[in-house]
């Protein structure tokens, strides 16, 4: 081989190798997460060097100490930490946070700390080890491969991933929140009341609550979901089936539901939703919709690095619905046909939410 097919050969070989082990950046920011590291750097209050750190984790094995700057290397590597040149000459760098890494502080309001942890439960990463057998049988999800029954099974009799999925449900609907009510007011503003459809513990549907007054929210999930969880002023909280009824509204948000499941499925749902918004008094003068917060598919571009990226990550969310749960991530004209198809007669697309979009349809 002449050197050109050399180097392209073992061009291709490193990107298969990248690939292989691209897993080691999940796992590595996640044991980042459990000792504490960001929460550690943050408190410091300026450049930590790694002795420092390692003599700020208490429960750090001495004979490990040795192999905490690897740890750092990678994350450094992958943009969650960076180093900067220390004042009066000293020999080591020190580590600060940067704007990714921010978000993994444990008290921050928009920590996705919950998120990372659930998703990075091992109850959820076996199934990726399923995926090459579920396509050979006839199993509804690699999860139902994995263990025996569907996620939403699972959730319902094992506490302590109902509880870690809800936290990272909630840690998600707090940074949507800040955005939504600051730059999407109009899409609230003249409603009387909404149902917040699949709305978990009511982090998304309190805040909405909060910034509007008047307007009556309800926070609407199964029934295990909702016990217990107090009403407040104009927010209350109602268990049922989105699949058999939705409370009547003005309005019905779904936020991150509709990605969770099949084209049927989702068509079920709609419909439900677009009775509720069809059964209000007519005679009030406001223009009923349905609200989803999901992903619309972007498309490929190859000349732009940062849209590759979130095109990766839009991808990665499609193939996580298929091997979790029955959903999928969809491109505007599967949206489109979905909406036809469950009766509505018009929709709008704000791409205000980085990865995912506000979308509005009208019955």
């Amino acid at each position: 081989m002449d050197k050109g097919s050399v180097n392209e050969l073992l061009q291709a070989h490193a990107h298969v190798w990248n690939y292989i082990f691209n897993f080691i950046n999940s796992m590595s920011l996640k044991c980042a997460v459990e000792l504490g590291i960001p929460d550690i750097i943050h408190n410091h209050g300026k450049p930590m060097t790694v002795t420092e750190l390692v003599a700020a984790l208490p429960t750090l094995n001495p004979t490990k100490a040795c192999n905490m700057y690897r740890l750092m290397r990678i994350l450094v590597h992958s943009g969650f930490f960076a180093q900067q040149k220390l004042s009066g000459g000293a020999q080591e760098d020190g580590y600060v946070l940067t704007s990714a890494s921010r978000f993994l502080l444990k008290d921050d309001p928009l920590s996705v700390t919950p998120f990372l942890k659930a998703l990075l439960d091992p109850v959820l990463t076996k199934p990726w080890d399923c995926l090459g057998m579920w396509f050979q049988n006839n199993d509804f999800t690699p999860f139902d491969t994995a263990h025996g029954k569907t996620l939403w099974d699972y959730g319902g009799h094992d506490p302590k991933l109902a509880n870690c999925f809800n936290e990272a449900m909630a840690s998600d609907a707090r940074l949507i929140t800040s955005i939504l009510i600051d730059k999407c007011k109009g899409s609230f503003e003249g409603l009387n009341s909404l149902v917040d459809v699949g709305g978990g513990t009511g982090t998304l549907g309190k805040a909405i609550a909060d910034a509007f007054p008047n307007l009556e929210c309800t926070v609407f999930d199964l029934p295990y979901v909702v016990a217990g969880l107090q009403d407040s002023k104009n927010l209350k909280y109602v268990g049922g089936d989105m699949f058999e009824d939705v409370p009547v509204a003005d309005a019905v948000l779904l936020k991150s539901i509709l990605h969770d499941w099949n084209d049927d499925e989702c068509l079920k749902i709609l419909k439900r939703c677009k009775e509720a918004i069809s059964n209000q008094d007519k005679r009030v003068m406001i223009k009923k919709k349905v609200i989803i917060i999901d992903m619309v598919l972007m498309e490929n571009d190859k000349e732009n690095d940062e849209s590759r990226k979130s095109i990766e990550t839009q991808l990665f969310f499609d193939m996580l619905m298929m091997v979790l749960v029955t959903g999928r991530e969809r491109r505007e004209e599967e949206w489109s046909e979905l909406f036809s198809a469950a009766g509505f007669s018009d929709y709008k697309i704000t791409p205000i939410l980085g990865l995912r979009s506000l979308i509005e349809v009208y019955p």
